[in-house]
């Protein structure tokens, strides 16, 4: 990766921050990943029905994008832990690692269909209201559905631990 583009990710970063009220995306530099990368819980039945749906629009409008679930292993290559890329739905775009709202927009603004609600949840006021929504209220709710089906398959698997 040439300085010239690492200047452009970390440029790109920046407006961003800006665009985000101050928060900053993380910044993943990797010549690797030139197409837009979903990291999701696929093993949330919830996530794993809107990604399939983005997953067919996707491919109906030849878009190329990767969907990566947690199943797969595979979000250590783009610097998620196991337990971070389940509290948050992520995508890689352009080199940089956004979670959240963020990263719905950025996959949303790919995608002709959704690109509308990309602009929509992009707008003043409305951003920072989807934000704290989904921070503080379904990624959470989310992650803790997520944790009692682990602990419900662990009991099945293990009969003996307490439940």
């Amino acid at each position: 990766m040439s300085a010239k583009d690492i200047y452009a990710a970390f440029a790109s970063c920046a407006r961003q921050s800006r665009s985000l009220g101050g928060v900053a995306p993380v910044v993943y530099l990797s010549p690797m990943h030139e197409k837009t990368t979903v990291i999701y819980n696929d093993t949330c039945p919830i996530c794993s029905r809107e990604v399939d749906g983005y997953r067919r629009m996707t491919a109906q409008d030849g878009l190329d994008v990767a969907f990566c679930g947690l199943s797969d292993g595979t979000q250590a290559e783009h610097g998620l832990t196991k337990d971070a890329a389940a509290r948050r739905f992520h995508v890689i775009q352009n080199g940089v690692l956004l979670s959240g709202m963020p990263a719905f927009a950025a996959l949303w603004q790919e995608m002709p269909r959704l690109r509308w609600l990309a602009w929509l949840v992009r707008r003043p006021g409305l951003r920072q209201l989807t934000g704290v929504l989904y921070d503080h209220a379904m990624a959470p709710l989310l992650y803790r559905m997520h944790l009692r089906r682990q602990r419900r398959q662990e009991s099945v698997s293990d009969p003996a631990a307490p439940r």
